[in-house]
């Protein structure tokens, strides 16, 4: 009876051990597991134009040109040329990775183009602060899939900045949160303690996939799942990302493969038809020390440089008011023009100081006007004019002839069989509602062979852009009846592109409605608000900026409603620039460019 008991043990003992030689190791877990309820992170979401608003995409590079070619890889491909990175966080490749990567080099292609465009500057913070502690440099792509590089992102659960911080995390690494001064969306300041807690994660789980898993979810999401797993007290066992995959939020699982797949294709995009971004000009910048209470307004006017370039710069000052009189702060500005802030202090303190001067005693049942005479403001229209030009103190700097970066197209479109007007209108990026309204159609049915007329925005192709000295500007500027246009820049300007120059009207059938009145000083242009507009798009259709059209039409903010009729101000400026001829259409950038916008 023993002997039979004994053969039974030793034969069923038999069957564990080889079930247990059967099951897989970690290290082929991690090259083979798939999941189909994983959570793509929230920067998947990121609207692109909303996006390519951002002052940079705008003034300093044109975006890569998709080309449509070798949209994917073999996984045979995709593993090798992940183990062929030089890192030092290991990058194994899965079906879930496959799938990461495949959505940005197919749904997400020209999402990956802006934030190739933006990494050439904020990449630079990211790789400064990882090289100063001795970080692995492949961490610098974390903002990829946390905000699209994009310093003004705000997640629903209220996570902001390129670093995604929480309000509780960032004021517990010392950053300062308040009505006027948001730290999380500065890019060094963010950079900087992103930095500091990934290396306090890796040195609690000395294990890089877990401190990025922990960075997601909390460490006590990371911890809870390591006990579920039991290997949080066998110290014999390596604590990895893999090893507790089954026990972490779903969202979790996505964001290492989503970190492995940002790594490929910002390194592989070339491999994949997407053209490397062309930078036009090279931001460098300088920081100065503010201990006073100034608006940007006032730096703006008195420097001769757009307000949306110093917000640009700036984005953590979320009303455009630096607090200098509570705590120094520095303001980040070109290089060329921190001299220029130093010297000129007393002058932009000066600037308008009664309109943006603060009551500090108020007499309850008094009078709230003030007896000192205030100063009447511009309005601001001594700065609309700086905007179009480059500061006068940046001799010798190479300029981009300027011109319009993209264009309303009109497209001819043959009805194939079996499409309908919403299969049309995603195909073309634009409503059904707009291809009815271009087309007069009442019911908004097809047939097989109609034509219909869509209106598209299409970029203008990188080998569109053509270097010249600042001094050969005027040479590529629209002519009129023989004469050179005038432009509003001085002889020594330098950089900051003009957005009225060379801007390609619509064509005639996307041509806006509109009732043109002409007065002896001035000519005022009416628009007719229609669905997808934005004030920035309508300025740069009409040659102004966004603060010309909110000045005319006295808004306060760039909320726009359909059939609001917006008035637009005539190409001038009250400080005495000369209004300048509309541009002619140029004959450059005839290309259609077949990517992103296809």
């Amino acid at each position: 009876m023993k002997q039979t008991l004994l053969s039974i043990l030793i034969s069923v003992g038999g069957i564990f051990a080889a079930s247990a030689s059967s099951v897989p190791s970690i290290l082929e877990l991690r090259h083979s597991i798939t999941d189909d309820n994983i959570i793509a992170p929230e920067s998947f979401e990121t609207q692109t134009r909303l996006l390519e608003e951002n002052f940079y995409l705008k003034n300093y590079v044109v975006p890569g040109v998709d080309t449509g070619t070798s949209m994917t890889a073999t996984p045979a491909e995709y593993e090798a040329r992940l183990a062929k990175l030089p890192t030092v966080i290991e990058l194994p490749y899965n079906s879930i990775v496959k799938s990461y990567i495949e959505m940005y080099l197919t749904k997400r292609r020209g999402l990956v183009a802006d934030m190739l465009a933006l990494h050439n500057y904020y990449g630079r913070f990211f790789e400064e602060e990882l090289l100063k502690e001795g970080m692995p440099v492949e961490l610098e792509y974390l903002p990829v899939i946390e905000s699209a590089i994009n310093p003004n992102a705000v997640s629903r659960a209220g996570a902001v900045g390129l670093w995604q911080f929480m309000p509780a995390t960032a004021k517990g690494l010392g950053m300062e949160i308040n009505s006027l001064v948001d730290e999380r969306r500065d890019p060094r300041i963010s950079s900087r303690n992103a930095v500091k807690y990934l290396k306090q994660l890796y040195e609690i789980y000395n294990d890089w996939s877990l401190a990025i898993a922990a960075y997601n979810c909390g460490p006590g999401n990371v911890n809870k799942a390591l006990r579920r797993a039991g290997v949080e007290n066998n110290k014999e066992s390596k604590k990895d990302f893999w090893d507790i995959y089954n026990y972490l939020p779903s969202e979790t699982r996505g964001y290492v493969p989503a970190f492995i797949a940002a790594n490929y294709v910002m390194n592989y995009y070339r491999q994949h038809g997407i053209s490397p971004t062309i930078v036009k000009r090279h931001l460098t910048t300088d920081t100065v020390r503010i201990d006073k209470y100034v608006h940007f307004n006032q730096i703006a006017a008195v420097l001769n440089i757009p307000v949306e370039e110093i917000r640009m710069l700036n984005p953590h000052f979320l009303k455009d008011v630096i607090p200098g009189d509570y705590r120094p702060y520095n303001l980040t500005l070109p290089t060329q023009q921190c001299l220029s802030y130093i010297m000129s202090e007393k002058r932009i303190l000066d600037y308008d100081s009664n309109l943006y001067a603060r009551r500090t005693t108020a007499e309850p049942g008094g009078s709230s006007s003030s007896s000192q005479a205030v100063a009447i403001s511009d309005g601001g229209q001594a700065n609309l004019a700086n905007a179009s030009r480059q500061t006068a103190n940046a001799d010798g700097n190479k300029e981009i002839a300027s011109q319009a970066t993209e264009r309303i197209a009109t497209k001819t479109h043959v009805v194939s069989r079996g499409e309908n007007i919403r299969d049309i209108a995603k195909m073309y990026g634009v409503s059904a509602t707009d291809i009815k309204r271009w087309n007069k159609l009442r019911r908004g049915k097809v047939k097989e062979g109609d034509q219909l007329t869509i209106e598209v925005i299409e970029h203008v192709t990188p080998d569109e852009v053509r270097v010249v000295a600042a001094a050969e500007v005027e040479e590529v500027f629209p002519k009129e009846n023989g004469k050179t246009v005038e432009s509003n820049a001085p002889a020594n300007t330098s950089a900051t592109p003009a957005p009225a120059k060379a801007v390609e009207k619509p064509k005639a059938s996307a041509k806006p409605k509109e009732n043109t009145q002409k007065t002896k000083s001035q000519q005022t242009t009416t628009y007719k608000v229609k669905k997808g507009d934005t004030l920035a798009r309508i300025s740069r259709m009409y040659g102004t900026t966004v603060e010309a059209i909110q000045a005319a039409n006295g808004m306060k903010n760039t909320n726009l409603q359909i059939d609001q009729v917006l008035k637009i101000p005539a190409k001038s400026s009250s400080a005495g620039s000369k209004s300048k001829a509309p541009a002619k259409k140029s004959t450059a950038g005839k290309k259609a460019s077949k990517g992103r916008r296809k």
